[in-house]
């Protein structure tokens, strides 16, 4: 089976493998302002059943690290090899909270569709947990349930009782804030995503235990407070030193 050149077959194999808003709607939304290509390494963090990575190594033939914390790296194994990408997409098990077990300007960019809101919300992570792991002038791009308005007051109190521990949903000119306070970064965009609507559309209509939340969830919501945000940075920090390092000296 070729990746999405079946409709009826690949919906059914997509619907199957979503777990919230189709992140391959807003990973295409994504795209369409980013350029990726094939000679680059890319990580797609938070890439739960790797939807968003077969989409990036079919678009792009880059190699992609597709790295989640609570899916089974051999299970996200055998998806890609069934449908031919097991060559192209190494399958991780990392926490994204934690150190990345990556060198120092290893990626040409980073993706993270629906899930930078749970571990990168911290004044600090990007400097600490992801720059240092991109090339100078790489990419960070990132597309997250967000809310309309960072005060809306009324907001929370119609959708504290459906929010999940620390979701951190937040709206457009919050993240941005917090994205200045990078050195490191050229913010090239930040925007409210118009696939939000269509994205969590598709999500709800699937058959799945934990829609029925989103399903009280976004009743509730009824259009008027949360939306998706999308992020996009050029990496801008310094060359690193071309110094030896000491063990580069012994082995002259």
């Amino acid at each position: 089976m070729n990746f999405f050149e079946d409709k009826e077959k690949n919906t059914k194999f997509i619907q199957d493998n979503m777990m919230g808003p189709n992140a391959l709607l807003i990973l295409a939304e994504l795209m369409e302002k980013i350029k990726l290509s094939k000679n680059m390494r890319i990580l797609d963090l938070g890439c739960g059943t790797g939807l968003t990575s077969m989409y990036l190594a079919k678009e792009t033939g880059a190699q992609i690290f597709a790295a989640d914390l609570w899916i089974d790296p051999a299970d996200n194994f055998k998806r890609f090899k069934q449908l031919g990408f097991d060559k192209q997409i190494i399958p991780l098990r990392v926490d994204a909270a934690q150190p990345l077990p990556f060198a120092e300007d290893y990626f040409d960019a980073i993706i993270s569709i629906d899930a930078f809101h749970y571990f990168g919300a911290a004044a600090d992570y990007l400097d600490k947990s992801l720059i240092p792991h991109v090339k100078k002038d790489g990419i960070i791009a990132i597309g997250i349930v967000g809310r309309q308005n960072e005060s809306d007051d009324e907001m929370l109190k119609q959708m504290t009782p459906h929010l999940q521990g620390e979701t951190n949903f937040h709206s457009v000119g919050w993240w941005k804030e917090l994205w200045q306070k990078s050195k490191n970064i050229e913010i090239a965009e930040a925007f409210p995503m118009e696939c939000h609507q269509k994205a969590w559309q598709e999500w709800l209509a699937v058959d799945d235990p934990f829609v029925k939340s989103d399903i009280d969830m976004m009743k509730a919501d009824d259009g008027k407070f949360l939306n998706m945000v999308g992020l996009i940075a050029k990496v801008t920090k310094p060359e690193t030193s071309a110094e030896p390092k000491p063990w580069q000296t012994i082995l002259k």
